[in-house]
């Protein structure tokens, strides 16, 4: 799996775990859903993803978008 592929299945599994808790708990845990989207757009605009900084360091191998 490519840092690419790795940075949304694990950006998508936060959102969706994010919203089940803010169902069925605390509305606050949406503030985790806002930060994560927040970091997908500026990393569209700016390629910094610290993620994928961090996959990168680990050795997994990169994709198209984090070089």
């Amino acid at each position: 799996m490519s840092i690419d592929r790795f940075v949304m299945a694990f950006a998508g599994a936060v959102i969706l775990i994010s919203l089940a808790l803010a169902q069925f708990g605390s509305p606050y845990w949406l503030w985790i859903t806002a930060f994560v989207g927040a970091n997908m757009l500026q990393a569209s605009f700016t390629g910094f993803c610290p993620l994928a900084l961090i996959l990168k360091k680990v050795g997994v191998k990169p994709g198209c978008a984090f070089d």
